[in-house]
């Protein structure tokens, strides 16, 4: 069980409104009485902030605004004390524009060494000022973005994100020295970002007949636009391999999980060979809709599909790219009804979850004023500010001693938060905090076997499924289903007697 951390929203120790690895420390005790087994830190590196740490300048480093290396040390530390894996992210991809690799390739002009690090390439037409492909940036507008020279450099991302050049021998060995420094400083893993983009092929994206170039493989695949000349290219397995050989010299349980965006579970497997990857970040589930059929066509399609792999399925319903799950489910009460029932029938499920810093709490996605949006998606109508907003751990008003300062922290928290906070929702039975310890501490007692699940014969917006003595209910109606009897070992709401509420979740202890 791994609990994401966006640092700058978790926790501040200096009182700047901005959190950081001190704040974070501060609060692993929070984390270890969750239930959770590891943390995954979202970016705390050197770095201009353009992408809020996804532009990395020095992957060996802390940005000031995070703390410092020893900040970093000390959280590594207090992990290991409370029990914690920690893992951090990886940004091989790209780096900042201001990277020094990057300002020496400006400088340095066409043909040079350090140009090809990055990936630059001559315009088209005859002046040089169509892009060298028709390609389309993730975050909106072109890829490639022309220097003053006249040459163009690929950005899959932002125009501050120059892609790197993955065929270029230092870039290779920058990374290694990079995994290196962090084991050595008592990491237990990388998540890394981006994982199907490291190596492309440079030509044009072929679209059906009134389609556009699309490159976000969530849009892309979803409307039919299958040609991804930019994305899982079969080069990038080299890579993972040569990644994994040096993380297993390491002593211990390391591991490598990968952000890989595919067409489905079966394309993910490509990642999860012996030699790879440990784990994948599988999005069906987080993509479905509250729906009994394509939450079973979730877990059907996935387990069928890794199910030759010796790699355990993935689950996860929020993170800080996505729309919180209790906003997705329509919010309010009812949301929240099905946010913990999708998360207990998630949490029976085989295989490894991931939780997102906050929905313990119930958060909702806050709907962030237009002065205050800061992230770069947001210019194409896709900000990811919402699920971003700082946590709330005590107090009647902003900032709910997110840290020591007064007033807003670096994004708006609302003002209706107040029941919502940590101090508030502890010990108080009926709180999604306290639902969640439970489920964690249920997950770890009944759920974390090897044993296949087994649909059960149920309505179609019913998902029933046995896992050993383990019998799971989720209800997708309108109305009530009826319930086998059984033991009740947990439900999302008030506990049923001889029916489920819609929007609810149970598990049973029953015979095998």
């Amino acid at each position: 069980m791994t609990y994401q951390i966006y640092p700058r929203s978790f926790a501040d120790a200096d009182g700047d409104g901005t959190g950081d690895l001190a704040g974070i420390t501060s609060r692993l005790d929070h984390l270890a009485g969750l239930g959770v087994d590891a943390i995954w830190l979202s970016p705390f590196y050197p770095s201009p902030q353009i992408d809020y740490g996804y532009d990395v300048v020095d992957a060996r480093g802390v940005d000031p605004v995070f703390g410092s290396l020893s900040d970093a040390e000390d959280l590594l530390t207090k992990a290991e004390q409370v029990g914690l894996k920690v893992i951090v992210d990886l940004i091989p991809n790209h780096t900042s524009s201001a990277h020094p690799w990057f300002i020496e390739a400006l400088l340095a002009g066409r043909g040079s060494p350090a140009r090809d690090r990055y990936i630059f390439r001559e315009g088209r037409g005859s002046g040089g000022e169509e892009p060298p492909t028709n390609w389309r940036s993730v975050f909106g507008g072109g890829a490639w973005t022309r220097v003053q020279d006249g040459q163009w450099y690929l950005h899959m991302f932002d125009p501050a994100e120059p892609d790197l050049n993955w065929r270029h021998p230092e870039v290779a060995e920058e990374y290694r020295s990079v995994l290196r420094w962090w084991l050595d400083r008592g990491v237990d893993g990388f998540r890394v970002d981006v994982a199907h983009g490291l190596v492309k092929a440079l030509r044009d994206q072929r679209v059906p007949e009134g389609r556009s170039p699309n490159s976000d493989p969530a849009v892309m695949y979803a409307i039919g636009v299958e040609d991804d000349p930019m994305w899982d290219h079969p080069d990038v397995h080299d890579v993972y391999r040569d990644w994994h050989e040096l993380v297993a010299s390491y002593p211990g349980e390391r591991m490598l999980i990968a952000e890989a965006w595919t067409r489905g579970p079966s394309d993910l497997r490509g990642y999860l060979r012996a030699d790879e990857f440990e784990q994948a970040f599988n999005f069906k589930w987080l993509q479905s809709h509250w729906s009994a059929r394509e939450f079973i066509e979730s877990i059907v399609s996935t387990l069928e599909a890794l199910s030759p792999s010796r790699a355990w399925p993935t689950w996860v319903l929020s993170n800080h790219d996505a729309v919180r799950h209790r906003t997705r489910y329509g919010d309010g009460a009812q949301g929240l009804a099905r946010a913990r029932a999708a998360t207990l029938t998630m949490l029976a499920l085989p295989g490894a979850a991931y939780l997102y810093q906050g929905e313990e709490l119930g958060l909702p996605q806050v709907e962030i004023p237009p002065e205050h949006q800061l992230d770069p998606w947001a210019l194409g109508g896709n900000g990811r500010d919402g699920c971003r907003v700082p946590l709330p751990w005590s107090g009647e008003a902003p900032p709910f001693g997110f840290g020591p300062g007064e007033g807003q922290p670096w994004l708006p928290q609302p003002a209706q938060w107040a029941d919502l906070t940590v101090a508030a929702q502890t010990g108080r039975p009926d709180s999604t905090l306290e639902f969640y310890r439970s489920a964690l501490a249920a997950r770890r007692r009944y759920a974390r076997g090897g044993e296949q699940v087994r649909f059960l014969d149920v309505p179609d917006d019913v998902i029933a499924f046995r896992r050993g003595r383990l019998s799971v209910f989720l209800n997708c109606g309108a109305g009530p289903t009826p319930l086998p009897s059984g033991e009740v070992v947990i439900c999302s709401g008030e506990q049923p007697v001889s029916e489920l509420p819609p929007d609810t979740a149970v598990w049973l202890l029953g015979d095998d």
